[in-house]
């Protein structure tokens, strides 16, 4: 009987590694956050979650879009552990309103940029709108993205905005700009540095920087959600903490971000 007991005790020490190794193989596979990301940092979090997934194990499932959208969504309770904004404004909000842990940081400051497939002269800066073959100007609405906004006060700074109001063209967020810009339904738009750099769009036209002085610096930032804080906290935390590590700086780097 002893014998057989010790026999049994052994096979049971050894099934615990391995029962620990499954559970861990499990604990991996369910390993998921949810995170609503701003249209402009899509292909820079590509690789975010990429490197996230191989330093930790953990799953992010994204969502892209306007930030101002988003933020609606969130506070109409919408299911994301973290947001990332174009923005500090709605993610304040969130906060403001207890949809948010706590007060927004900024993980990059984005720059906005004029785009075109057309052989117009961007060293003109702002001014080139105003040429005669330019009939249509896109822009995300400044209402929901915080680009669009910037690029509404880029245009009045300059003078512009009064007489090329007719032109202007609002595509829901960055990406839908970008598609304007790309079947060719506009001549020319803004749009954001990170995207000109990467994916489908990377060397197709040319783009110019917007004088910064134009508009306001886009400080980008990030909260967790409510949700994320009562249903997923730990990885929550992981994840926005990682925002902010010398990795994820150094893809914010590679798609024209300045860190903060």
């Amino acid at each position: 009987m002893n014998h057989m007991n010790s026999m049994g005790e052994m096979k049971r020490r050894r099934l615990r590694p391995f029962a620990l190794i499954l559970l861990v193989l499990a604990w991996n596979a369910y390993s998921q956050i949810t995170v609503a990301v701003a249209a402009n940092v899509q292909f820079a979090m590509e690789e975010l979650k990429t490197e996230f997934k191989k330093s930790t194990g953990i799953d992010v499932k994204t969502s892209y879009g306007a930030s101002g959208s988003f933020c609606t969504q969130i506070k109409n309770g919408a299911p994301f552990d973290v947001f990332i904004s174009a923005d500090m404004d709605f993610p304040d909000s969130l906060y403001k309103w207890g949809f948010a842990k706590e007060k927004p940081k900024p993980y990059a400051y984005g720059k906005l940029v004029l785009w075109t497939l057309k052989d117009f002269d961007l060293d003109k800066g702002l001014s080139v709108l105003s040429d005669s073959g330019v009939a249509k100007i896109a822009l995300p609405d400044p209402k929901r993205a915080p680009y669009g906004r910037e690029a509404a006060k880029a245009m009045k700074k300059s003078g512009l905005y009064d007489k090329i109001e007719s032109k202007l063209v609002y595509g829901e967020n960055i990406s839908q700009v970008s598609q304007y810009i790309l079947t060719g339904n506009v001549d020319i738009g803004f749009n954001a540095k990170s995207i000109v750099l990467a994916g489908e769009v990377a060397g197709k036209g040319k783009w110019k920087e917007v004088d910064s002085t134009l508009y306001d610096k886009i400080a980008q930032g990030a909260v967790i959600c409510k949700y994320g804080l009562e249903n997923n906290p730990s990885l929550s935390q992981r994840f926005y903490e990682f925002l902010f590590s010398d990795s994820a700086h150094a893809i914010f780097l590679r798609y024209g971000y300045v860190l903060p």
